[in-house]
């Protein structure tokens, strides 16, 4: 009897997809920190969930969110993905709280939104961004 391997092999994509796929994760995440700030406004308005329309769009765009960061996950790593969704959604709401609402600009909270910013740079450049092939 003759043993036949019948596993698939999977091939790596061109670089041409590569790229594309690398574009669309990079959206992607971009899309779930812009869903992450829009929730937390939600939250915002939400008067700890006593009004509807504030907190069904926090609870809506929150899950889409994860949902969005979840499948970022499978294309980049942790380390790189979720850093910059926390971070990045962090820092522009501290922003927009300061902008927008007209909360206190002090030198802590310039520093920390400095160091934020930072951080997520200084991890984004780090880390290895590739996965598969």
């Amino acid at each position: 009897m003759m043993n036949s391997d019948t596993s698939q092999t999977t091939s790596c994509p061109s670089s041409e997809d590569a790229k594309r796929s690398q574009s669309s994760t990079w959206l992607l995440l971009g899309l779930a920190v812009s869903l992450e700030i829009i929730g937390a406004l939600g939250l915002r308005f939400s008067e700890g969930f006593t009004l509807m329309l504030p907190t069904g769009i926090a609870l809506t765009v929150f899950t889409l969110a994860f949902y969005l960061v979840s499948h970022v996950m499978k294309k980049l790593p942790i380390s790189v993905a979720y850093p910059i969704w926390t971070g990045g959604g962090t820092a522009v709401v501290a922003l927009l709280g300061i902008l927008a609402l007209g909360e206190e600009l002090n030198a802590a909270k310039t520093l920390g939104i400095v160091f934020i910013v930072a951080g997520v740079i200084l991890v984004n450049r780090t880390s290895e961004k590739k996965s598969g092939c």
